[in-house]
C-alpha cells in the first residue's frame, strides 16, 4: 500500500476479542501493518468485549466464535443491539455450517476461518466497515450443502445438555423438563439425525454446528 493510498483511506477502528493471548497479539500486530486499520481495544471475554466496545466505539468488532463466558455470536447480537454502528465479524477454528447460519441470522457481517491469509482478513474488515458482507467461500458452500437443522430449538437444547455425557435425569434438570419429556426429545432428535444413540446424535449435531 502506498502512502497516498493510506491518506485516501479512512481509518477503521477495530476491537479484537480473542481469549488466546498469542493469537490476539498476532492479529493485532498483523492489522497494525495496515495503514488504514487501527486496533483500539482488545478483550479476552465476551463481557470484556462489550465493555470495551462501549468505551471505545470501534467500527468493527472481530470476535472469536468461542469466548470463555459466551460465544461470539451472542456477543455480536448484543453489540448490534447496543451499538448498531459497531459491525461484528467472526473468526473461528470451528467453521461449521450451523454456526455460520446462526451468525448471519443475528446480523454478523463477516465469518472467517483463522487459517485465512492476512491480506484477506484485512480486506474482510474493510468490506464489513463499508457496509458489505464477507463470508469465506468454502464455509458458505458447506453451509448451503448442509441445509437447515432438522431439530427444533428444544431438541437442540436437550442434545446440548447431553453432549457431555449427562444422564437423562441430569439433562431434564438442566432443561427444566420432566424425565419423560426429555426422553421424548432425545428420541426425536436421534431419529431425525439418523443416529444410533444420543452420543452419535450429539456428534452429528456438533459436526454441523446445530448445537
Amino acid at each position: 500500500m502506498t502512502s497516498q493510498d493510506r491518506v485516501e483511506r479512512e481509518t477503521i477502528r477495530v476491537l479484537l476479542a480473542e481469549d488466546e493471548h498469542l493469537i490476539r497479539d498476532a492479529l493485532a500486530t498483523m492489522l497494525d501493518l495496515e495503514g488504514d486499520i487501527v486496533v483500539v481495544a482488545q478483550a479476552a471475554t465476551g463481557q470484556e468485549a462489550l465493555a470495551m466496545a462501549s468505551r471505545h466505539r470501534p467500527d468493527v468488532a472481530v470476535l472469536d466464535l468461542q469466548l470463555p463466558d459466551s460465544d461470539g455470536i451472542e456477543v455480536a447480537a448484543q453489540l448490534l443491539d447496543q451499538l448498531p454502528g459497531c459491525l461484528p465479524l467472526i473468526v473461528t477454528s470451528h467453521g461449521r455450517p450451523g454456526y455460520l447460519k446462526k451468525a448471519l441470522s443475528v446480523g454478523v457481517r463477516g465469518f472467517l476461518p483463522k487459517t485465512v491469509q492476512a491480506r484477506t482478513f484485512a480486506e474482510a474488515i474493510r468490506t464489513v466497515r463499508h457496509g458489505g458482507r464477507y463470508v469465506d467461500p468454502e464455509l458458505a458452500g458447506e453451509a448451503i450443502g448442509a441445509g437447515d437443522s432438522p431439530l427444533t430449538p428444544r431438541e437442540s437444547d436437550v442434545l446440548e445438555y447431553a453432549a457431555d455425557g449427562a444422564e437423562t435425569d441430569e439433562i431434564a434438570r438442566r432443561a427444566s423438563l420432566t424425565i419423560g419429556t426429555t426422553r421424548n426429545y432425545l428420541s426425536s432428535a436421534i431419529a431425525k439425525l439418523g443416529a444410533a444413540n444420543r452420543h452419535e446424535a450429539c456428534a452429528i449435531a456438533r459436526r454441523y454446528g446445530w448445537i
